[in-house]
């Protein structure tokens, strides 16, 4: 009788698993939630969105702060191995952009985790930045222009940036006028949300 039930837990198990489907972050700071409890951050606020929203479908977080894109290059094989997401939402590229890295390397490495991501048959949403003006207006373009053309080659989806909703107020971020505070962070949620929602279905 033990076996029995130990077998049909087990066949249960493998069942919700099957039913699982897994959104998988690939971040920096920004979706870290860095200075912050993880709980408040805009990932972990999607986190819960989703569970009400779409039973069965979880998120995995594996943002790292200071993360490059050659970072997120590196990591996504062994990401998408452990997790086998079903969407992958990649937000990479501004420590590339604030480090002024060549803007083809940055390219070429979101072009890999954007085609890694699609061969695990993933849908893709990548998340774009901006960057302050002081950087110059060639290479501030030729940044933004990266998301847009890879999500348009590559047939992703876009949210060409992520701080929109708060990048004019002060008040939504820390001290390092860098990462955003924890009132902020719903905001966020909300601002990614109509981006992400489409590839659930």
């Amino acid at each position: 009788m033990t076996a029995l039930l130990l077998a049909l837990a087990l066949l249960a198990g493998a069942v919700q698993a099957a039913e699982s489907r897994t959104v998988l972050v690939l971040g920096d700071s920004l979706s870290a939630a860095y200075g912050l409890a993880p709980e408040q951050g805009w990932v972990a606020l999607t986190a819960e969105k989703l569970k009400a929203r779409y039973p069965g479908w979880r998120v995995a977080n594996a943002s790292v702060s200071g993360e490059t894109t050659a970072g997120g290059a590196s990591r996504i094989a062994g990401e998408l191995a452990r997790h086998k997401p079903a969407v992958v939402v990649v937000e990479l590229g501004a420590n590339d952009g604030l480090r002024g890295l060549p803007l083809e390397h940055t390219r070429a490495n979101l072009e890999k985790i954007i085609l890694a991501s699609r061969d695990a048959g993933a849908r893709v949403l990548l998340v774009g930045m901006r960057l302050p003006p002081n950087f110059g207006p060639q290479y501030t373009q030729g940044f933004e222009r990266n998301f847009a053309e890879l999500a348009e080659a590559h047939d992703a989806a876009l949210l060409p940036f992520l701080l929109e909703p708060i990048a004019t107020d002060r008040e939504a971020f820390q001290a390092d006028n860098l990462h955003p505070v924890a009132e902020a962070q719903p905001r966020l949620r909300d601002h990614v949300w109509p981006a992400l929602e489409p590839l659930l279905k």
